[in-house]
């Protein structure tokens, strides 16, 4: 009947399910390990920059203002931030609370789209008190992750950016990793500062310094 699909078609259509049935051929006595993880690159591998956005102040600011308050400002903040990430050609993965998950093809893009909307926010933040003000903070890593559909990605520039936009950037701040620096840095004007390593010891942490305060 049209319309319909046997469980093998329902099967190759679903990602997540295909996945999941690799995973599990992989935990498998004398399983293939090297081969299905090809297999799983192969399906699922692409290059991508991933960026995590936060909002600075968060507990502290629902201890003192209630969490109505704070989810109103995270809603102004999407009204801000998602038409910037659309004008970039960014991707809204997923939405954790006050931080998003957005990814980009070209690590370029996600620094303008961060350039772009810190000083949205900046000038937002200048007729609003201190408690309704956006204070975004962010992290963006480049490199192979697995994107499972529209809902997963999973990889160790994801884990990285994640790091870096929700527990180490301050406010203002865009830090990128190694990766994404080097990718980055020779399609743009602005320079870079050496902050440091990262959560591994093996990798640095770099923030973006717009060219007009280079030096100053």
């Amino acid at each position: 009947m049209i319309g319909l699909m046997s469980a093998k078609t329902a099967g190759l259509k679903g990602s997540e399910g295909r996945l999941w049935n690799l995973i599990e051929q992989r935990s498998q006595p004398e399983a293939d390990v090297a081969s299905i993880d090809r297999r799983i690159f192969d399906l699922f591998g692409e290059q991508w920059s991933v960026m995590f956005t936060d909002l600075s102040g968060f507990s502290r600011h629902v201890a003192q203002f209630g969490i109505i308050h704070f989810l109103q400002v995270i809603h102004e903040s999407h009204k801000l931030l998602l038409p910037i990430v659309e004008e970039h050609d960014g991707l809204l993965l997923k939405v954790e609370g006050d931080s998003l998950l957005l990814l980009f093809r070209r690590p370029e893009r996600a620094v303008e789209c961060a350039l772009k909307m810190r000083a949205r926010c900046v000038a937002y933040n200048q007729s609003r008190l201190p408690e309704e003000q956006v204070l975004l903070c962010v992290g963006i890593g480049y490199g192979e992750v697995l994107r499972i559909g529209d809902s997963e990605v999973w990889g160790r520039e994801v884990n990285a950016a994640s790091k870096l936009g929700e527990d180490t950037a301050r406010t203002r701040e865009i830090l990128l990793t190694q990766a994404a620096k080097f990718a980055a840095e020779e399609h743009l004007i602005h320079g870079f500062e050496d902050v440091g390593h990262s959560f591994e010891e093996t990798e640095r942490v770099y923030r973006l310094v717009e060219r007009d305060t280079v030096g100053s």
